[in-house]
């Protein structure tokens, strides 16, 4: 017998039928909405949510975020700790496994990803072909999508040892490709990865490296990478992550998945926001031009960008720490003059009730430009670093999506709006 206080009562004023729908964790089935109708001809109710502002599509145990209280953890881990203790390719097992690798699963992991992270030479050959200024986001889309030429295996998802290495080839060979779409932007030749480096460090060398035998990356900047990669490594239900879920649901390979999941982060509105944030900054000039910048924010003149989040209504918990990461960086490549102008930027927008009282602090991508720019990356960039690493978040809410029983070919409802049951004119008689 349900339990009336976990239950919604809701009255059908159509017809003055009551029906009680369990609630459970916090929602109501879609399916027991279904129930009210007034008749066979008339359908029962759906949930109208345009960007599923408020709709539930699964249930995952991978990343849990509190907006209010602004706390974001992997599989139960504060981000904090992980941040400050960890390295990206241990929370990249931990994000895909559930659990923090002992130490004999984490030798096999790096080693695993650390020997797989060339590509076929055709692959090379596939991104030398596209234009001399592709944006790089267009090129990392397409050639993950073609790693499932590469791999005809990976259609094959029901096997685990197979989805494993799928897994392991993704995150080995995404920092490959995203250096090669770089070097291919300007005119450089593509440098094969070192297997001796770290994961980040052989990033590093893949961007960078021209005449030395060897690059040495300073290991501050090592750091601020790594933990700009563990902070931007999953976030839940957004909408890249959507649309591998939802394309992945097809059952199609990974790669296929993976790289839907580049297109929507290639969107402006998802992946381009902390572009955003350098222009406004530029735009802003000086100092002295901040009040007059806030108050066209307060009319509606302007735009405040790096403020405010879709989940996050307290304070984004990423972009504390990577505000620390920033000084770690300018230590290295010298104090950007737009710092000083984000500084004062927050610390006036923090201090204004207008902002405080609708909730608006500095999020991920408010400081985490001024990082890129200072490491010498063109905006267009700025996409593939965050790709990158929340390929191991796409694998993880991936690899939980097939294992998911409750989940279906994804198929939303409609609301038509168009018109019904013309009489169709032939085109000899419309045309005289």
């Amino acid at each position: 017998m349900t339990n009336s206080q976990e239950t919604l009562t809701v009255r059908d004023n159509r017809t003055g039928e009551e029906y009680e729908l369990p609630i459970t964790d916090g929602t109501i089935s879609a399916k027991d909405l279904s129930r009210i109708g007034t008749g066979e001809e008339n359908p029962g109710v759906a949930v109208y949510d345009p960007g599923f502002t408020n709709t539930a599509s699964c249930r995952s145990a991978v990343t849990f975020i509190d907006g209010d209280k602004g706390i974001l953890e992997y599989r139960g881990y504060p981000i904090e700790q992980l941040a400050e203790n960890s390295t990206f390719l241990e929370v990249a097992y931990l994000l895909i496994y559930g659990e923090l690798p002992t130490e004999e699963q984490h030798e096999k992991w790096v080693h695993e990803i650390t020997f797989h992270t060339f590509v076929h030479e055709n692959l090379r050959s596939l991104m030398q072909g596209f234009r001399y200024d592709a944006h790089p986001m267009g090129m990392l889309m397409s050639s993950v999508g073609a790693l499932s030429t590469f791999y005809p295996e990976a259609r094959n998802i029901a096997d685990e040892d197979i989805r494993h290495d799928q897994i392991v080839r993704m995150i080995a060979k995404m920092p490959t490709l995203g250096a090669w779409a770089f070097r291919h932007g300007q005119g450089k030749p593509y440098v094969y990865p070192d297997n001796e480096l770290s994961y980040t460090e052989n990033f590093l060398s893949m961007l960078f490296k021209m005449s030395e035998q060897k690059y040495n990356a300073d290991p501050r900047l090592v750091k601020a990478l790594e933990v700009l990669f563990i902070l931007h490594a999953d976030h839940e239900q957004n909408c890249s992550t959507n649309a591998v879920r939802s394309v992945g649901s097809s059952q199609v390979d990974p790669y296929s998945s993976v790289s839907a999941g580049i297109a929507a982060l290639y969107g402006p509105l998802h992946g381009g926001a902390n572009e955003a944030v350098l222009k406004m900054l530029r735009r802003i000039g000086t100092k002295d031009k901040i009040p007059a910048f806030i108050e066209g924010v307060k009319a509606g003149n302007e735009k405040l960008m790096g403020f405010g989040h879709r989940v996050y209504k307290n304070f984004d918990p990423r972009a504390t720490i990577i505000k620390k990461a920033c000084d770690d960086v300018f230590e290295v490549t010298g104090v950007s003059p737009l710092l000083e102008i984000a500084q004062e930027l927050e610390a006036i927008a923090l201090a204004d009730d207008y902002f405080i009282s609708r909730k608006l602090y500095p999020n991920v991508d408010f400081y985490s430009g001024l990082i890129y720019e200072a490491l010498k990356f063109p905006p267009e960039m700025f996409t593939v670093l965050f790709a990158i690493p929340r390929t191991a978040g796409w694998l993880a809410q991936w690899r939980e999506l097939v294992d998911d029983k409750d989940q279906k070919i994804a198929r939303p409802k409609q609301i038509y709006t168009g018109d019904r049951q013309l009489t169709f004119v032939p085109a000899s008689e419309r045309w005289k």
